[in-house]
C-alpha cells in the first residue's frame, strides 16, 4: 500500500512548499465583500492533474489542493490557509481525523495521493503525525483508498473501524440512533474527503453521505432514498461539531450506477470542491452530477426516481445544517 514517504512524518517546516500564492491580496477582498454572508465552495480544475490515464500527478495534485485552500481561506500561503481551517483552538496536540471513502473499490475511491497531500499540510502546519487519523468503516474499504490498518501513535494513524471498534452507547437524532466509530470521536476536528459518486438509492453520495462510514450499520439506513438518514445522522452533535471541513475529491467520479464502480460510467471532473457548509457542498456537487447527466444524454435524478431529496432536508429549519439556496452560496471557480 501506498505510504509516500512514510506520509512525510518528519516533514520540513518552514520549506519552500509554503511559497507564495498569486493572484490574492486586492481581488480576494473584493470578492469577500461580493460573498458577505454566503456559504462559499470553492471548485479548483487541473486539466493536467492526470499524468496519464488513471495515473495522478503527485505535484499537480498538491498545486490544486494550495489553489483551493488559497480560495476558500483568502490567505496568501498554504500554511496560513491551513491555520485558517484549524482554527485557533486547534493547536499541534489536537487529533485531526480525515474521512475517505472506499466503498466503491479502488477504481471510485478516495486519491491516496490527495490524502497524503493533505497530511503533508497538516504537518507543514504544525499538527503532529501521530495526531492525524486517517479511516474508513471496513478493512477493505481502507485498501481501497491505499492504506492498511495501522495504529503506531508516533505515525500517522490509519484505522478499520471493523478492527478499531465502535462506541458501546449509541447516539440518536431524528430517526437515526447508531453507535459512532471510535476514531471519529478520538478526534477532535474531522475533515471529509469524499469522492463524488452517484448513487443508486440517495442519488448524490459526497460530503454529507460520506458520513455512514462513521456508524456500525449504515445499511440501516438507506429507507426512502436515505432521507431524512443522512440529515439526521449529520445533526447528531460529535458528527455536527467535529466535521468542520470538506475537501471533496471530484477528481473521477461515476455520474451513474454507483455507487459502486462502473467504468463505463467513469468521468473525470479533474476537480477538488472545498468548503465547510456541508449542505451547500453537497448542493453544488449535486449540480455538477446533473450537468454531466445531461450531457451523456440521461435523464436528471429526479425522473430516475432519486433525488437526493436529502439535501434539502438538512437544509430545513429542524436541522440547519447549511444552505442548499443557490442566492445564499457563493461558487469561486479556479
Amino acid at each position: 500500500m501506498s505510504t509516500r514517504r512514510e506520509f512525510l512524518k518528519t516533514a520540513a517546516a518552514g520549506a519552500a512548499l509554503l511559497g507564495t500564492q498569486s493572484g490574492m491580496g486586492l481581488a480576494a477582498e473584493r470578492d469577500a465583500r461580493a460573498e458577505a454572508g454566503k456559504s462559499r465552495v470553492v471548485i479548483a480544475r487541473d486539466g493536467k492533474v492526470f499524468s496519464s490515464p488513471g495515473q495522478l500527478d503527485e505535484k499537480k495534485v498538491l498545486e490544486l489542493l494550495d489553489k483551493s485552500i488559497a480560495a476558500w481561506t483568502d490567505r496568501e500561503t498554504p500554511a496560513d490557509g491551513w491555520k485558517r481551517i484549524l482554527g485557533s483552538d486547534l493547536g499541534p496536540d489536537k487529533v485531526i481525523g480525515l474521512k475517505v471513502n472506499g466503498l466503491g473499490s479502488r477504481g471510485i475511491a478516495t486519491h491516496p495521493v490527495l490524502t497524503h497531500a493533505i497530511c503533508e499540510r497538516l504537518q507543514q502546519a504544525g499538527i503532529k503525525p501521530g495526531n492525524i487519523v486517517i479511516w474508513e468503516q471496513r478493512t477493505n474499504f481502507l485498501q481501497a483508498c491505499g492504506f492498511e490498518h495501522t495504529d503506531n501513535p508516533g505515525r500517522i494513524r490509519t484505522l478499520s473501524s471493523e478492527i478499531f471498534g465502535y462506541e458501546q452507547n449509541p447516539q440518536a437524532f431524528g430517526t437515526v440512533r447508531v453507535k459512532l466509530a471510535k476514531a471519529l470521536t478520538i478526534c477532535d476536528m474531522v475533515i471529509g474527503i469524499p469522492i463524488l459518486k452517484d448513487h443508486s438509492m440517495a442519488g448524490v453520495t459526497f460530503a454529507m453521505k460520506n458520513m455512514y462510514g462513521v456508524v456500525e450499520r449504515p445499511q440501516e439506513l438507506h429507507a426512502a432514498g436515505c432521507n431524512p438518514a443522512v440529515a439526521d445522522l449529520n445533526c447528531i452533535p460529535a458528527v455536527r461539531q467535529k466535521v468542520r471541513f470538506t475537501i471533496g475529491d471530484a477528481l473521477s467520479s461515476v455520474y451513474d450506477g454507483g455507487p459502486g464502480f462502473h467504468p463505463e460510467r467513469l468521468w473525470y471532473p479533474n476537480a477538488l470542491i472545498v468548503g465547510e457548509d456541508r449542505v451547500a457542498i453537497d448542493h453544488v456537487a449535486w449540480q455538477m452530477l446533473e450537468k454531466k447527466r445531461a450531457e451523456a444524454g440521461m435523464h436528471t435524478l429526479e425522473a430516475a426516481g432519486r433525488p437526493p431529496r436529502y439535501i434539502a432536508t438538512a437544509a430545513d429549519a429542524a436541522h440547519q445544517l447549511g444552505t442548499n439556496d443557490p442566492a445564499r452560496i457563493a461558487i469561486r471557480e479556479i
